[in-house]
């Protein structure tokens, strides 16, 4: 009965070694393309996938994207969504509603100091995709 436990535990363990060490797709790997992380809100029938871009106009991998979302009546309803991006600079929102409180949403997205914000009025288009290109943000102005 242990040499039966043995190698049932063996298996499993050879099982889960090698779905973990398989190479994920990735910028590394030509010729293949990493679904982006898919963040679903739940609220509605609208997406929004969103391209990351450095200051050169690569990809950013694990950049953060947040948005706060009020909905519904009288805007009791409320979504805060994060997501990181995949080794492509993409994630996408899925989910979400068509008629939002005080549109366009904001899409802030940040990686170490850069960081830039993506206006998206889900009612004036419900599937869509934008590119957000982070920069250094701008020092206030002094008065």
């Amino acid at each position: 009965m242990a040499g039966v436990l043995c190698l049932v535990l063996a298996c499993l363990l050879a099982a889960a070694q090698s779905q973990t060490t398989e190479d994920p797709p990735s910028a590394a790997n030509p010729g293949t393309k990493a679904n982006p992380p898919v963040i679903d809100g739940g609220a509605g029938p609208c997406s929004l996938e969103l391209s990351v871009l450095g200051s050169d106009d690569k990809p950013v991998y694990n950049a953060t994207v947040k948005v706060h979302i009020t909905y519904g009546f009288g805007g009791f309803h409320h979504l805060d969504l994060q997501a990181g991006t995949n080794s492509d600079g993409k994630v996408k929102f899925t989910g979400l509603p068509a008629k939002v409180h005080n549109p366009p949403l904001e899409f802030d997205a940040t990686k170490d100091q850069m960081e830039a914000t993506v206006m998206y009025d889900p009612s004036a288009e419900c599937q869509t995709k934008h590119d957000v290109k982070l920069e250094k943000p701008k020092p206030p102005e002094q008065q």
